[in-house]
């Protein structure tokens, strides 16, 4: 008898390509809808980051992820995907399946989060081992604790994907950086060139040069370059006022609001999420379930023997709902799958045996000893 989850080898050969054709229509749907908005507010001892999740569904599960986890990429078509051993645990917002973040905190206060940029071109294959758009987010979080240390990570990778996507990252200091795949190149502004710590789905230097030249008063669009505008000058202004740690969260929601997507036909904020680095708590409404929620990620075993735990992220509770997580099951991960392909035009006649593939090659990871 063949333990749960065996998947005969015939069988995985066409899952992957199964998998392979469904992440390449995904890619081609949100390059028609993708809209996000992030950005950092640091000042009188405060460090957040907010993001706004802009797209056409919501469904997801915020999972808590093990630190001493030994991981392969899923790269489909490449003869080297990554392998690494997680140093850090994280709670992570997962729409298409464990492993496969939006974006996340880790506890050492880490947080990296991404948008879609048409302009992306990822390096071309070379000797470095690679990672998916979002399986790049999940390994940043698992062997990174500060932005620098990311930077580091992320060089030694490269992303092999048609998934074209930017990213934000910032660390327990205030310490921000953006990161860009533009011509084959990973373009990274930190410290003294990166002028304001926000991203839309513009390149940076456009949107900065655009902010510069653009009276905010007239940006009041639901485009990238108008929300970036507004984002930038709420995030200046935030460095001015000694606010306390519930008006400093209160305060980044109030921008997550100015810059959400709520008069489109095809597209809406779904979550809203706060980061309050310097507490190690996130914060995060949905638009199926407006009341704001709290997770004390320090409160969580990231132990790798202890079971993984998860959240609906539509459930409709309030407060703090830490100890409201249950544990992992692989039902639950198909579930999810099942809901977010079947809501997503592009993904809804995705074959059963990719959508099982994507839903349970998470348990093939193991547990192993961090050295």
């Amino acid at each position: 008898m063949q333990p749960a989850g065996f998947i005969p080898a015939s069988e995985e050969s066409i899952m992957k390509e199964l998998t392979c054709l469904t992440f390449t229509l995904l890619s081609l749907l949100l390059n028609q809808a993708f809209a996000c908005t992030t950005f950092c507010l640091h000042g009188k001892g405060e460090v957040l980051f907010g993001r706004n999740y802009d797209w056409t569904i919501g469904d997801a599960l915020v999972l808590v992820n093990k630190r001493g986890v030994a991981k392969t990429a899923t790269i489909i078509d490449s003869d080297n995907g990554a392998k690494w051993l997680s140093k850090y645990g994280s709670v992570t917002f997962n729409q298409y399946g464990r492993e496969n973040p939006t974006g996340g905190m880790n506890e050492a206060g880490l947080v990296v989060e991404q948008m879609w940029l048409s302009d992306t071109a990822y390096p071309k294959v070379d000797a470095r081992s690679a990672v998916g758009t979002q399986e790049w987010i999940q390994y940043l979080l698992d062997n990174s604790a500060t932005t620098a240390e990311a930077i580091k990570n992320a060089e030694g990778l490269r992303i092999e994907s048609d998934v074209k996507v930017h990213y934000l990252i910032n660390d327990k200091a205030g310490n921000t950086a953006s990161i860009e795949f533009l011509k084959g190149m990973m373009i990274v502004h930190t410290g003294a060139s990166l002028a304001t710590p926000t991203l839309t789905n513009d390149t940076y230097d456009n949107s900065l040069n655009y902010a510069k030249h653009t009276d905010v008063a007239k940006a009041n669009s639901n485009e990238s370059l108008d929300r970036f505008t507004r984002a930038v000058k709420k995030t200046k202004e935030f460095e001015k006022r000694p606010l306390t740690d519930e008006q400093a969260v209160a305060y980044a929601f109030e921008v997550l609001s100015d810059v959400a997507q709520t008069n489109r036909s095809d597209t809406w904020t779904q979550w809203s999420i706060v980061y309050d680095q310097k507490r190690s708590r996130i914060y995060f409404r949905t638009l199926q379930s407006p009341q704001i929620k709290s997770v004390d990620i320090k409160a969580f075993d990231y132990s790798c023997g202890t079971p993984v735990k998860m959240f609906d992220m539509n459930a409709k509770e309030s407060g703090d709902v830490t100890a409201k997580f249950i544990d992992y099951t692989l039902k639950a991960n198909r579930d999810l799958i099942e809901r977010s392909f079947n809501g997503t035009s592009f993904l809804k006649d995705t074959p059963p045996m990719a959508r099982f593939y994507v839903a349970s090659y998470p348990a093939s990871f193991k547990c192993s000893s961090i050295k």
